[in-house]
């Protein structure tokens, strides 16, 4: 029993400490701000992995999200409400929820995965070494264009990938469903907010921060060789997906419950 909790106090006080590195490697990030405009060909890069390379992920993951989202209302709220309500639930479900959180996790995972290999690579070959004794900041030159390209980016995908979803919603509504498609479109119209799509940036934002840094922190203290690289690959996206599943909660309250409560 000793042995147990002394394992979790273990585990506390590690999960404290890279919390409290992980809190000054994004105070570094923000301080190399300034320097972003002489960063800006190495930030577009970032940006275009960010976006293009997740666009037939995004594509893939959202038609499907909208279909079965169309399907499972369908079947919830047939016989009960109105169809004319079916593009309410959908809208709101995939701007409010599914958008911002299923591209965190699925394209979030895909990128963080990607920046902890390729900087935790560095790191153990001994390359972040180099470029410190050659007077050049890892920060300004790895970090911080990653980390501006992922909250700048991963909003732009959210809104294609809620369009997506929503065209996917409703093709299948109309095509095996049985759904008119002005009924659908009446039922988009139908009490709707701009604040559910403000709402979901928002939280695209928070989570392109959580991603970038948890990719950027991992990688920065790979240990190990190899081995080291996989397992902090895996460390930073099983720590992003957590993260972002309790900011979520967390924005949910702030967002829609204090900010956009009427």
């Amino acid at each position: 029993m000793e042995a147990f909790l002394t394992k979790i106090g273990a585990g506390i006080l590690r999960g404290l400490t890279n919390a409290g590195h992980g809190t000054m490697l994004l105070r570094a990030i923000f301080l190399q701000t300034p320097h972003i405009w002489k960063m800006r060909r190495e930030v577009l890069v970032q940006m275009h992995v960010v976006l293009v390379g997740s666009m037939p992920l995004v594509i893939v993951t959202s038609v499907f999200v909208g279909a079965v989202t169309a399907v499972q209302a369908v079947y919830q709220m047939q016989a009960l409400v109105p169809m004319k309500f079916l593009g309410v639930m959908i809208s709101k479900t995939v701007f409010i929820e599914l958008g911002p959180v299923l591209m965190a996790l699925v394209v979030g995972s895909r990128l963080c995965a990607f920046y902890a290999a390729e900087l935790g690579t560095m790191k153990v070959t001994e390359q972040l070494d180099a470029m410190s004794i050659m007077a050049i900041d890892p920060v300004r030159y790895l970090a911080m264009p990653r980390f501006w390209a992922a909250v700048t980016m991963i909003p732009v995908v959210t809104i294609f990938a809620d369009a997506v979803a929503i065209l996917g919603g409703y093709t299948i509504s109309v095509m095996t469903l049985d759904i008119s498609a002005g009924v659908f479109i009446e039922g988009l119209q139908l009490f709707y907010k701009h604040s559910d799509i403000l709402g979901g940036l928002i939280k695209a934002v928070v989570f392109g921060a959580i991603i970038a840094l948890s990719g950027i922190f991992n990688g920065f203290n790979t240990q190990g060789g190899a081995e080291g690289v996989g397992h902090a690959t895996m460390t930073a996206v099983v720590a992003s997906c957590l993260s972002v599943l309790v900011a979520d909660y967390f924005l949910a309250i702030i967002l829609f419950q204090i900010i956009f409560q009427k």
